[in-house]
Order: C-alpha cells, then sequence, then structure tokens
C-alpha cells in the first residue's frame, strides 16, 4: 500500500494517477486534511490526516508500506519544520518502511536570499528523515513549469510578464513528469538513501517567456525588476498577503533573486530516478499548450 500526503495539492493528485498507471496492482491512499473537499478518486483510499496532529497521521498512515511525504505550504509563520517531523514520527510509529519526501533544489547559493528561510525548513527535513531509522529518499524537485506558464499566459493580455530572475538559469520541470518520476521513486526499483534532483533543462526566464510566445501563440514581453521592485510588487499581491504578507513577499522576492545568482540551477538526476529521461522544454509546453 502506498499513500500520498496532502493529496489535494497538485503534485500529490498527480502523483496519485501516475502510481494507478504505473503499479496498477497497488492499492493507494490518499492522505488529506479535509477528505470531504477532496472527494473521490477512483482506485484510491482517501483518508482523514493533518500534519498538525501526529495521531491523525499515525491513524492514516495504517497498512502502509510506502509514503510520498509532500513538503507543507510555505504560509507564513507555519512552523513547517515541527509539521515535517510530525509527519515522519507518524509513519514511524505506522510502521511504514519507505519515505519519499519532496524537497527543493538549491545549489546553497539560495541560504543568501529571502528564500533562506524556507530551504532551512527543507534541509532540516530531509536530514531529519535520513536519521528517522526509515528506508529514505529525497526528491529535491525543480520549478513547476505549469505554473510560471499560467502566469506568461495570464499576462498575455496585458502585453508583459516582470520578475527580478534575470537571466540566471534554473532547473524547470512539468508536474506530470515530476508525478511520473515520483511514482518511480517511491514504488519502483530505485536505490534508496539518496538525493535525486527531479529537474528537465535548466533555462532562463527570459528564454522560457521566449519559448512560451513560440509555443503557445503568446505575445508577451519579459520586463527585469530589481529586487525592491519585486518585493514591493509582492507586498502588494492579494494572493501574497492572504498567505502571510511581508514573510511570503520575502520569500519570493528571494526565490527570484536565487534564480538570478544561479542557485537553481544544478545536474539533472531524473533519468536515473524515472527510468527515462525527462521530456524537453518544447514537449512538456507542448503539452501544457494541449491541456489549455
Amino acid at each position: 500500500m502506498i499513500a500520498v500526503t496532502a493529496a489535494s495539492g497538485r503534485l500529490g493528485r498527480a502523483t496519485l494517477r501516475e502510481l494507478a498507471a504505473q503499479f496498477p496492482g497497488r492499492p493507494r491512499v490518499a492522505v488529506v486534511r479535509q477528505p470531504a473537499k477532496f472527494g473521490a478518486m477512483p482506485g484510491a483510499e482517501v483518508r482523514p490526516g493533518d500534519y498538525e496532529d501526529v495521531d491523525s497521521m499515525t491513524l492514516a498512515l495504517q497498512g502502509v508500506e510506502a509514503m510520498v511525504l509532500v513538503s507543507a505550504p510555505a504560509i507564513g509563520g507555519s512552523d513547517r519544520i515541527r509539521l515535517h517531523r510530525n509527519a515522519i514520527e507518524a509513519a514511524r510509529r505506522a510502521g511504514v518502511r519507505r519515505v519519499l519526501y519532496t524537497s527543493v533544489i538549491g545549489n546553497g547559493i539560495e541560504m543568501q536570499t529571502g528564500f533562506a528561510a524556507t530551504q532551512r525548513a527543507n534541509r532540516q527535513a530531509e536530514a531529519d528523515l535520513a536519521a528517522s531509522g526509515l528506508e529514505w529518499v529525497v526528491a529535491r524537485n525543480g520549478f513547476y513549469l505549469d505554473i510560471d506558464v499560467e502566469q506568461m499566459r495570464a499576462a498575455n493580455a496585458r502585453g508583459w510578464y516582470a520578475s527580478s530572475s534575470g537571466d540566471g538559469r534554473c532547473g524547470y520541470v512539468s508536474i506530470a513528469e515530476l508525478a511520473f518520476a515520483t511514482a518511480q521513486l517511491v514504488a519502483g526499483p530505485r536505490p534508496a538513501g539518496r538525493l535525486y534532483n527531479l529537474v528537465g533543462e535548466s533555462i532562463s526566464v527570459p528564454d522560457l517567456m521566449r519559448l512560451t510566445n513560440e509555443i503557445l501563440g503568446l505575445d508577451v514581453e519579459y520586463r527585469l525588476l530589481t529586487d525592491e521592485q519585486k518585493l514591493a510588487t509582492a507586498r502588494a499581491d492579494l494572493r501574497v498577503l492572504a498567505r502571510g504578507g511581508e514573510e511570503i513577499a520575502q520569500m519570493f522576492t528571494g526565490l527570484m533573486q536565487g534564480q538570478r545568482l544561479g542557485a537553481f540551477d544544478v545536474p539533472s538526476d531524473f533519468e536515473a530516478a524515472a527510468g527515462r529521461p525527462c521530456k524537453t522544454m518544447r514537449e512538456m509546453l507542448r503539452e501544457l499548450a494541449a491541456a489549455g
């Protein structure tokens, strides 16, 4: 039996679908905070479980052999280190054998930016999992291509897309490709006890904008912001305010600063994880275009 936590998110749902496609004989469990809102997923058992509550997570993981631990979202004021420790402890109590943690790529340069606090929580979860006595795997995920493409597509109406990422190259990957590799890492014959960078081609945001224009038929200009300008726009973003205000504004600004500095231009372990090369940027963009 394989469980996917935080299964209501994009990666969680996509991973459950990939597990069904690649390992149809394996029972699947979707662990979510609010099963009623999640609804039904054919072939998967839906169980309530909350990282805030070790007992609820322990109960949700009964009978589970392998687990995908999707990282807790970065929300202002949240203690992500404690939440991840709760989930790891619940897996240990429930007798889970193998745990995969979905982390974030980075070569250490990002620790000099406003993204440092978020990344420290990820790296601490990696260390806690490695020290847990469980069979562990860490998937350091690249940036979700889907999200940047959605924002670029939305920017077509005004004609420009702005960021402070500049010409720094970054490892991008679609959620569909991440789900494929994640399913292989948690359920396939992949070595445990190691880190995998799950990225496709590294590309700068301006180059990604040009390629997205070409493949999706957009006409969007890239505009470079300073870090100060990016921070000001983040502070005024209603979505940022809803997630926690200043702390989240600093995080997003630091993320783009890290991109510009090359913090997320890392070698890819995708083929070692998935058993095949990652699809090219053009292939992934065409799939996103076809999906609308």
